[in-house]
């Protein structure tokens, strides 16, 4: 059960932060901001804070929760009172709803091991450069997420045969004439058996970083499907009309030349994550010795499977097979490893490209888009080999 004592304000009642700044607060907040665990996170922002993973975390297969990346577009509600808490349920249903997090809890609980990444993640190595949080590698983890089924809530609503959308939003503190964070998903989506209402991340209490204490997981798809905070759920009988739909998170219908303006009638909106690997070690500019070494990350492919990995050692030239990691999940990444033998000194150029069950493959650049959205080029890392 969750009460007003257990109500956790980040991890522990603080959060990761980079150490030269570690007194800085989230928006209001009095409480400091520390450095937990073996290393810090990276700030990308503090005004709405968003932290992103180092690049260790790409080392387990579910991320802790304090190196769980952090997006948000505005401030989480500053103060809460679970009981008093309610989620609504209405629009094109034939009982709306009003739902405690007691009778929430009374429904089956359904758990899934989810990739959950940013759609803008990578988007600071887009070339020309684009606007926006200019995440690199790490806005992405993997959590095993518990709650109970969207579609369970959904049936006790009574869906019209009208509704074809269903649309989420969270108590975020909306700032001035801001929109509020409103998205919606289709209603196939959102009745499918792994699309959950979550409360609980990593087998403990989502902490307010990560949505208490109630959020969507919309597996597969792209961070900004997975709403925080819940508190109102409408089924409609379109896609929701509004700034963080149209032109927010959409994608071009057709291709576009690096630095090219795209019409919002050109564009559809972002759904499932596309294929991607990422070289976690060795890290860029690292010295190494000849002999054995380890090139290790992780592959994921959004509601694919990840069904290969490949490495190269020559830039490209020449690519041969990864080992994956046996530990797997329908919408988890896979980690991956190879040993990689270099006979000479000399700069190398690693770089890593991932196949899913689809046939999709990473290609050498990644399709430009105005606003920096699912990065997938192929992961490249130089390193020299000493003598």
């Amino acid at each position: 059960m969750i009460t007003r004592r257990n109500f956790l304000y980040g991890v522990s009642g603080t959060m990761l932060a980079a150490a030269a700044a570690p007194q800085l607060a989230w928006a209001g907040e009095t409480s400091k901001l520390v450095v937990l665990g073996k290393e810090e996170m990276i700030v990308r922002s503090f005004r709405f804070l968003d932290l992103e993973m180092p690049l260790s975390g790409f080392g387990s297969w579910v991320t802790p929760v304090n190196h769980f990346f952090v997006r948000n577009h505005m401030s989480g509600p500053v103060d809460f009172d679970a009981e008093e808490y309610r989620l609504t349920v209405g629009g094109e249903v034939d009982n709306p709803l009003s739902l405690t997090l007691k009778q929430l809890e009374s429904l089956p609980m359904h758990s899934i091991v989810n990739t959950l990444e940013c759609a803008g993640n990578g988007r600071g190595f887009q070339k020309p450069q684009v606007f926006g949080v200019q995440w690199q590698k790490g806005a992405v983890g993997t959590g095993k997420f518990a709650g109970v089924r969207l579609g369970d809530v959904l049936a006790k609503a009574g869906v019209k045969t009208t509704g074809k959308h269903v649309s989420f939003r969270g108590l975020d503190v909306v700032p001035g004439k801001v929109p509020p964070f409103i998205r919606s998903i289709p209603v196939e989506k959102a009745l499918h058996p792994d699309t959950l209402l979550v409360t609980h991340m990593n087998g403990a209490v989502l902490n307010k970083h990560h949505g208490y204490p109630l959020r969507v997981v919309t597996p597969g798809w792209i961070g900004a499907a997975s709403c925080k905070w819940l508190t109102e759920i409408k089924v409609l009988e379109k896609e929701f009309d509004g700034n963080f739909m149209k032109p927010g998170y959409r994608w071009p219908t057709r291709p576009l030349t690096p630095g090219e303006a795209v019409k919002p009638e050109e564009t559809t909106p972002l759904t499932a994550l596309d294929v991607k690997s990422i070289i976690a070690g060795p890290t860029e500019g690292a010295k190494l010795k000849p002999g054995l070494n380890t090139v290790h990350g992780a592959a994921w492919a959004g509601e694919d499977d990840i069904v290969k990995v490949e490495v190269s050692a020559d830039g490209g030239a020449t690519w041969v097979d990864a080992k994956l990691d046996p530990q797997q999940s329908k919408y988890a990444w896979r980690l991956w490893s190879y040993a990689w033998k270099p006979k000479q000194r000399g700069e190398y150029a690693l770089q890593s490209r991932a196949t899913d069950s689809q046939g999709r493959t990473q290609g050498a650049a990644a399709k430009w888009n105005p606003s920096g959205y699912l990065y997938n080029a192929i992961d490249q890392v130089k390193v020299h080999v000493d003598a």
